[in-house]
């Protein structure tokens, strides 16, 4: 009987890898919803985790890039609802799901989110009130952010037309809820920015608004990307999201925040009737100040009117002569004494200009000059004196110091006749020395025949 062929073997990498191609092609995206179990985070960023229901639990990986798109935090018993593709570890032979969005489940899980980004981004700046900016008292063009098929838009335009009809309105129409609503509103609100900032749609303040709806509906309006529009938006922006009691984290970072698209619409411009009752207050005011001022000046007037100028005229301009012809005494008298001084300063100058001229001066450098000679002829004198003194001595003392003078003493000097080394000691010759002895005239030769023994000398 022939032998059977022998089955196909594979090997554990090859089997596990076909597996990961069978379930990645079979469950290239699934939403999965569980609890957040042994979560753990990486030193590279990447997050580690388990989700799990009452009867399975399934191993899940985020990479850094996905985690850090979060913002709400993750901790073990959270309940989430997670999307990704469904993968094989091979290393372990683990099957996983490699998530890329979550979602935080249930109404507490979408309150933490709020909580934890309204605390980070205040801790940023973004609500602080010194980066506000004003709202102009009367706008003349209002972008507006908003769904054009909403409820917001038709109250907010019927208000505004009821007020102040002749505003110019922009809508740049969005979604205001589901996903992709967040991103849509902060591009809308970074168009409207930059058409203002090239100058191709001027616009004196922005208003974001929708109407009222559950947390999830209103959700778009607490994401992070749209609060960061926002903040950096140079036109002035105003939020109207929801009903008076909702609150928005765009309500937090905004200019100002409206409790309804109707209150923006109200706070954006005043009716018409106010600003006439306004302009009859000012011009009531203005009335007024005119009055008083008329008054004033009719009241200084009359009071001049009846002053001792207007009464007395002619007096007053017999004083003003008086006083006339007493300052032209004075200056006369002034001008005599002034003359004088002039005249006798004028004379002294005259007395200094000739002890100045080129005479006087050649005169008295010639007596400087004698008299600096005589000088320097008597301290030449003495220094010549002085010096020749000191010569003369100097040389009396080299003489007395002179080996000459020593000699004539009746010294002498020996030397050793080989070295002319001078013999200071006996121990400097032996016997057959040569030596020379030198005396004042003269000088002869010898030789030494016998030296005494130092021991008998002593």
């Amino acid at each position: 009987m022939p032998a059977s062929p022998p089955p196909q073997v594979i090997t554990v990498s090859e089997l596990t890898r076909r597996i990961k191609g069978l379930l990645e092609d079979k469950f290239p995206n699934v939403w999965v919803e569980g609890e957040i179990s042994n979560f753990t985070v990486a030193s590279s960023g990447h997050v580690y985790f388990t989700l799990k229901d009452a009867d399975a639990q399934l191993s899940a990986v985020m990479f850094r890039g996905a985690a850090a798109k979060l913002n709400f935090k993750l901790k073990d018993g959270l309940q989430v609802i997670a999307s990704g593709e469904v993968s094989v570890y091979e290393k372990r032979g683990q099957y996983q799901i490699i998530v890329s969005q979550m979602l935080p489940k249930g109404l507490g899980a979408l309150q933490l989110a709020f909580e934890e980004l309204k605390q980070r981004l205040a801790k940023e700046g973004l609500f602080d009130p010194k980066r506000k900016k004003p709202i102009p008292t009367l706008p003349q063009r209002i972008g507006l952010v908003t769904s054009p098929s909403g409820a917001a838009i038709r109250d907010f335009l019927n208000i505004i037309g009821r007020r102040f009809p002749n505003l110019h309105i922009v809508i740049n129409p969005v979604r205001v809820q589901g996903e992709g609503a967040a991103q849509e509103i902060a591009t809308a609100i970074d168009q409207f920015n930059a058409l203002h900032a090239t100058r191709k749609l001027k616009l004196d303040v922005l208003i974001v608004t929708r109407g009222g709806g559950s947390l999830e509906d209103l959700w778009a309006f607490n994401e992070e990307i749209v609060a960061r529009a926002l903040a950096r938006s140079k036109i002035p922006t105003i939020s109207a999201v929801g009903h008076e009691i909702d609150f928005t984290i765009a309500d937090f970072v905004a200019d100002l925040r409206a409790p309804t698209p109707s209150a923006a619409a109200e706070l954006v411009v005043k009716a018409k009737e106010e600003f006439a009752m306004l302009m009859q207050q000012y011009q009531k005011r203005l009335d007024k100040d005119l009055r008083l001022s008329v008054g004033g000046a009719r009241q200084r007037f009359t009071e001049l009117a009846t002053s001792y100028v207007f009464r007395q005229p002619a007096e007053l301009i017999r004083q003003y002569q008086q006083q006339v012809d007493d300052l032209r005494h004075r200056l006369s008298q002034a001008t005599g004494a002034g003359f004088a001084a002039q005249r006798a300063r004028l004379d002294t100058a005259s007395e200094k200009f000739k002890l100045l001229s080129p005479q006087a001066r050649v005169a008295s450098w010639n007596q400087r000059l004698d008299s600096h000679q005589r000088r320097f002829d008597a301290a030449f004198a003495r220094f010549w004196q002085t010096t020749n003194h000191r010569l003369q001595h100097v040389v009396g003392k080299l003489e007395l110091l002179s080996p000459k003078s020593t000699l004539s003493r009746g010294y002498s000097i020996t030397l050793l006749a080989d070295s002319h080394r001078v013999v200071r000691s006996v121990t400097h010759v032996r016997d057959g020395s040569k030596i020379s002895t030198k005396l004042l005239d003269g000088e002869f030769g010898s030789v030494v025949s016998s030296r005494p023994d130092p021991d008998e000398s002593q």
